[in-house]
């Protein structure tokens, strides 16, 4: 078969018509350029966010503090623009599409109301980097660690290993604290409650005692110790140091307790614990004393 025969098959093939939409016919060279413009979307977008992903390890960021987010960005950007130009090519109106499914739209809109709020959440935690993926937070009354940020939601991990899944709009819309934001130092408070007949000057040298002999303690900001309130059954004191791991602060709370236990035992102070005492009006007691002689 001659070539320029073989290029007339392949044209007539081509061009044979397969259907039609919307008044438009829908031929097989129609179908096979939306067909390739779409996988065209899918590989710029692959390798887009492959020199994404060069781009910030060169600039010594890691990956997925952003990178991950904005790839996906990326991808859905290319996706839904191969889509569109596939359409166009292939004769079908978007405006007509659009006007069509215009009922079906506004419904679906009202069922993705959480999904679009989640999604723009996701846009505006990677924009502002308020939040990154290592970072320490309270949320929920709860320390976290964030393992990794998506789209939709965000992987945080607990103290005891459990992964939670939160919606990008709660770390959005409410105050949470990040404890790594600006730096990783990190208050550590312990309490604890003394008899009133201690020596508060000797308590005090015990429980400074204590907070030095902490290693891992950061030497830039000296231990804290304050008379904190006049209790009904002791006297309470506060003793804090900072530390540099924010996900360390039970375990260290710990190891303060213990150091405070054994200075106040090497120094003779004692513990407060609830006390409770017990008056009697004359005529009881007087009753009572009458009971006794009896027996």
């Amino acid at each position: 078969m001659e070539f320029a025969e073989f290029a007339r098959l392949v044209s007539r093939v081509l061009s044979t018509k397969l259907f039609d939409i919307g008044g438009t016919s829908v031929s097989v060279a129609t179908l096979v350029t939306s067909i390739l413009i779409i996988i065209v979307s899918y590989v710029l977008s692959s390798l887009m966010q492959r020199a994404l992903e060069r781009a910030f390890k060169k600039r010594g960021l890691k990956a997925g503090e952003g990178a991950g987010v904005l790839g996906r960005l990326l991808h859905y950007a290319f996706v839904v623009v191969g889509f569109a130009v596939a359409l166009q090519t292939a004769g079908i109106e978007l405006g007509a599409l659009f006007a069509a499914g215009a009922v079906f739209a506004v419904g679906l809109g009202f069922a993705m109301q959480n999904i679009a709020q989640n999604f723009v959440s996701g846009v505006i935690l990677l924009v502002e980097r308020s939040i990154k993926p290592g970072d320490v937070l309270s949320l929920q009354d709860e320390t976290v660690r964030v393992i990794q940020m998506g789209i939709r939601a965000t992987l945080v991990r607990t103290l005891d290993e459990e992964i939670m899944i939160v919606p990008n709009s709660s770390l959005v819309q409410s105050t949470v604290k990040n404890y790594t934001i600006k730096d990783s130092l990190f208050r550590v408070r312990v309490t604890v409650g003394v008899e009133y007949g201690s020596d508060m000057a000797r308590v005090r040298k015990a429980l400074e005692q204590a907070a030095s002999k902490m290693d891992f303690r950061e030497t830039s900001h000296e231990p804290v110790v304050l008379m904190d309130d006049f209790a009904d059954s002791s006297v309470n004191w506060e003793v804090s140091i900072w530390i540099s791991d924010p996900w360390k602060a039970r375990r260290i709370r710990s190891h303060m307790r213990e150091a405070i236990w054994t200075c106040f035992k090497q120094a003779e102070i004692v513990i407060a614990f609830p006390q409770l005492d017990v008056h009697f009006d004359t005529p009881i007691n007087d009753a009572a004393q009458g009971l006794t002689r009896a027996a």
